[in-house]
């Protein structure tokens, strides 16, 4: 075969095409590895307050402020939860805070699905208006309406009174409103019918098959209410005078008060504060993810 005969265009095609993968899998790799250092850096950058917080909670008030900087305790200083727990009656402001939790969190589920339920599955004329006025709630700031809600529970005798913090939940809120209809539209409307072919009422339905197949939602408004109320510090602040009744919330800004110079204390306060909050995450994720996802359809 003379060198300089050319090869059949049949045979130099296959190998361009090998080199354009080639290429083609380099920069796969490359953007790859970008987008895989990118989310390190921003896993590192969310996670490193976690940890500066329970390392200076485990460190001595000298460590804390030792220069150059000390990344790890010498010796855990495990004493500091102790020390801070029995500093102030946290207790007391746990008890509290959970007994706001479990009743904010029982009328949101109560109170957001049922009213949901009647904005997505039953047909009345001024059904859209009635929603769009629901939604419209949602453009009002909440610093708006302090002043004219203090007023208003100081003057039924609320005041020093859990009932601000925990009537509000059962009246349904827009947003939660807003997720839990878009989620029962997934819900086929052949379920329904089924159902009232065998004689179920709307509160039938609404209990014993929207409820069951809206798990994901409903939980993730749970949590979504749950870390509302435990966070809160404006509402405990407004209502609440006596100190037998106050939140972790409260409890917590007035231990900074006291304790403002000895930043390892504060730390392991702190810690107490957001566990409980890690631990609720990491049981309840896959439910919250199922449930962000509020316009899928559902499976089986």
């Amino acid at each position: 075969m003379n060198p300089t005969t050319k090869l059949p265009s049949s045979l130099e095609q296959p190998k361009e095409r090998i080199v354009s993968r080639k290429n083609k899998s380099f920069k796969e790799i490359i953007y790859k590895t970008f987008i895989y250092l990118l989310l390190i850096l921003i896993s590192l950058i969310m996670i490193f307050p976690f940890y500066w917080l329970i390392r200076s909670a485990l460190m001595t008030q000298v460590e804390v402020f030792t220069m150059p900087v000390k990344w790890l305790p010498s010796i855990p200083q495990w004493s500091n939860f102790k020390e801070a727990l029995t500093s102030a009656p946290f207790g007391l402001y746990f008890k509290n805070t959970i007994f706001l939790v479990v009743l904010n969190v029982f009328g949101a589920l109560l109170s957001n699905s049922f009213i949901a339920f009647g904005f997505a599955r039953i047909s009345f004329k001024t059904r859209n208006f009635w929603f769009g006025f629901v939604l419209m709630t949602l453009m009002l700031p909440g610093a708006v309406m302090l002043i004219p809600q203090f007023v208003g529970w100081k003057v039924v005798g609320a005041y020093n009174t859990y009932f601000p913090l925990i009537l509000p939940a059962f009246f349904g809120n827009a947003f939660n409103i807003f997720l839990l209809k878009q989620f029962y539209s997934t819900i086929p409307i052949e379920y329904d019918e089924a159902a009232k072919v065998e004689g179920a009422n709307y509160l039938q339905i609404w209990y014993k098959i929207i409820l069951p197949l809206s798990k994901p939602a409903l939980v993730t408004i749970g949590v979504f209410t749950f870390l509302s109320v435990w966070n809160d510090f404006m509402g405990p602040l407004l209502y609440l005078n006596d100190e037998s009744k106050w939140t972790l919330a409260l409890g917590l800004q007035s231990f900074q008060g006291h304790y403002s110079s000895q930043w390892n204390l504060l730390m392991a306060a702190a810690v107490v504060m957001f566990a409980p909050l890690v631990i609720l995450f990491f049981f309840a994720q896959k439910q919250i993810m199922s449930g962000a996802n509020l316009t899928g359809g559902i499976k089986g």
